[in-house]
C-alpha cells in the first residue's frame, strides 16, 4: 500500500467526524419537524437556490442540505488526494465506496423530500426508506473509517481475517438493531410520550402493543428486544479479542454504555437531544466494530491509531 501519510489520515478521521456530525444534525433535521422546510422542492428550496426570508425550519433544512452537500465535495478531494498518494489499493477503494454511499446518502435524502416522506408523515414507505438510510450512513461511515485505519497501517492484512462468520452475524445484528432504532426513534417524534413511572413497565408495554395504536408506537419494542440480544452477542464475540485489540475493547465498553443510554432514552421518553446522543453512541461503537474487524490481522492486532 505504500508509506504513511499522516496528513491524509488526519484528514481522513476529521472527514469521518464530519460525516458522523452531518448524520446526528439529520436526526435533529426530523426531531424538530423540519424535514419539510423547503417544501416539496429539491434541490432548490422552496423553487430558490437560497431561500428568502427562511422560517426556522427552512434554515434548519436548509444548512442539512448545505452540509450534505459538502460531504461530496470533501469527499471527492479525499479520493483525488488517495488516490495520488497511495494509487490503487485499500485506502483508495475506501475512500471511493464512501463517496459512492455518499451519492447513495444524497438520492435517499431527495427522494423523501420529493414523495412527502418528512415531517408529520407517519407512513409504512416512510418507515422503510429511513431504515435504508440509516444502513446507508453506517456503510458509509465503515468506509470513511476503513480509509482513514488503512491510511496509517501501512501493511494492514485482509478486512475481517478469522472468525469471519461469528463477527459477520455480529456487524448484522448491530445493523438489524440499528434499523429497528431508526424507526423507533421516528415513532417517538412523531407520537411523543409523556413520562409515566405509576403505571410499571408492563402496563407501558402492553398499552403500547394495543392493535389501537398506529403501527410505529407498536414497534417500539423491536429496537430494545434487538438491542438487547445484539449486546449480549457482541460482548461474547469481543470479550475474547479484548486483551489484544484495542478496537474490540472500546466496542466492548461502547456496548455497555449505549446499553445504559437506552435505557435512559426508553426512562425519559426520547427527549431529543438523548435520542441524537444515542445516535451519536451507535455509530462510535459501529465504528470501533469495524476498525476491530479490520485490524485482527496478526501484526495489526495491537495497535492503537
Amino acid at each position: 500500500m505504500g508509506a504513511r501519510d499522516s496528513r491524509f489520515t488526519v484528514a481522513a478521521w476529521l472527514f469521518l467526524a464530519y460525516l458522523i456530525a452531518v448524520i446526528l444534525f439529520g436526526a435533529w433535521v426530523r426531531i424538530s419537524h423540519s424535514g419539510d422546510g423547503c417544501g416539496s422542492n429539491w434541490p432548490t428550496c422552496h423553487g430558490e437556490v437560497v431561500p428568502t426570508a427562511p422560517s426556522t425550519a427552512t434554515l434548519i433544512e436548509f444548512t442539512h442540505r448545505l452540509t450534505s452537500g459538502l460531504c461530496g465535495v470533501f469527499g471527492l478531494s479525499m479520493l483525488a488526494w488517495s488516490w495520488r498518494r497511495f494509487g490503487r489499493g485499500q485506502v483508495t477503494s475506501a475512500v471511493a465506496l464512501t463517496l459512492l454511499f455518499i451519492v447513495f446518502e444524497g438520492a435517499i435524502g431527495a427522494g423523501l423530500v420529493l414523495g412527502g416522506l418528512v415531517a408529520e408523515d407517519d407512513s409504512a414507505a416512510r418507515a422503510i426508506v429511513i431504515s435504508l438510510h440509516l444502513t446507508n450512513t453506517l456503510a458509509l461511515t465503515a468506509f470513511a473509517a476503513l480509509a482513514a485505519w488503512y491510511s496509517g497501517q501501512p501493511d494492514a492484512g485482509q478486512f475481517l481475517p478469522k472468525r469471519r462468520i461469528a463477527f459477520a452475524i455480529g456487524l448484522g445484528l448491530l445493523v438489524a438493531t440499528s434499523m429497528g432504532g431508526a424507526v423507533t426513534a421516528l415513532g417517538d417524534t412523531l407520537f411523543p410520550k409523556e413520562m409515566v413511572v405509576s403505571s410499571g413497565v408492563f402496563a407501558e408495554i402492553r398499552d403500547d402493543l394495543s392493535a389501537s395504536n398506529h403501527f410505529l408506537v407498536r414497534l417500539r419494542l423491536l429496537h430494545p428486544a434487538l438491542a438487547i440480544v445484539a449486546a449480549g452477542y457482541l460482548l461474547w464475540l469481543l470479550a475474547s479479542e479484548a486483551n489484544a485489540n484495542f478496537w474490540a475493547r472500546a466496542a466492548m465498553y461502547l456496548v455497555a454504555v449505549e446499553v445504559a443510554v437506552g435505557f435512559f432514552n426508553i426512562a425519559l421518553s426520547a427527549p431529543g437531544w438523548l435520542q441524537i446522543m444515542h445516535l451519536l453512541g451507535a455509530q462510535v461503537l459501529w465504528v470501533a466494530l469495524i476498525l476491530s474487524c479490520a485490524s485482527m490481522e496478526r501484526g495489526a492486532r495491537s495497535r492503537v491509531p
